[in-house]
């Protein structure tokens, strides 16, 4: 997630496993084009820091030392230019009293200039992740503590998911990211795709009925002559090309 713009930029439905958490990481790269961020932040859950270093970690291979035994295989080293830090929460009686920062990859002084380059916050934390996590609830009720609207199928799950995610980053209008108009004393309200993304969505908040009916291509069909059978009338075929 994009914490300036409030813009999900990937998201694997399913539980919080070693496996989906790389398909997270390595969805994320592809759509960041595989530079690594300015600063990637998280709280201390292990397969990140695995995930990570395996989709931007530069791998190393040993050179054989002609010894006897088994080789070393080869490793990912991180590359100078890649920030990572956790949070670290101190508990006591069940309450966080203390919350640290731990830098995994990078350096302190790194990851320091990182957080004062950043316009949303000067401290480690996952804030911006938890009110998304309490939004995607408010807007998919499929995924409500104790509700009746659970899924029964995981495909109907994963399709909802992935619809709210996508409102969410193109209609849904933020607070947070109003902005106050140079010609006027209106303030607008944008999306995260929007004010990401402004010169394709034309700095304007499209609805939900518009992105549903958009259509990015129209279909080319078939126009070739279908003969009679069984009685029926010849015509066209109305195939899509490529069937």
């Amino acid at each position: 997630m994009d914490p300036e713009h409030r813009l999900v930029v990937s998201v694997v439905p399913g539980k919080r496993t070693a496996a989906n958490t790389a398909r997270l990481v390595e969805d994320f790269k592809e759509r960041t084009g595989g530079r690594p961020m300015n600063l990637i932040t998280s709280d201390e859950y292990a397969p990140y820091k695995t995930a990570i270093l395996k989709a931007y970690g530069e791998e190393v291979t040993p050179p054989r030392t002609g010894k006897p035994g088994r080789p070393q295989g080869p490793y990912h080293v991180p590359p100078p230019e890649l920030n990572y830090a956790t949070v670290h929460k101190t508990r006591e009686k069940g309450r966080v009293v203390k919350v640290d920062l731990r830098v995994v990859f990078g350096t302190v002084a790194a990851v320091t200039a990182a957080l004062a380059s950043s316009l949303v916050s000067n401290k480690i934390n996952t804030a911006f992740v938890e009110r998304q996590n309490g939004t995607d609830r408010n807007r998919n009720g499929r995924k409500v503590r104790k509700t009746y609207c659970f899924s029964k199928d995981w495909d109907v799950h994963e399709a909802v998911t992935y619809f709210t995610m996508y409102t969410y980053n193109s209609c849904w209008p933020v607070r947070t990211l109003r902005v106050r108009m140079s010609d006027s004393r209106r303030i607008v309200s944008k999306t995260a795709a929007v004010r990401c993304l402004a010169s394709f969505f034309h700095s304007r908040l499209c609805c939900l009925k518009y992105r549903i009916t958009f259509t990015a291509a129209p279909v080319t069909r078939c126009r070739c002559p279908v003969p009679s059978r069984g009685g029926r009338r010849g015509g066209r075929c109305r195939r899509p090309w490529g069937d």
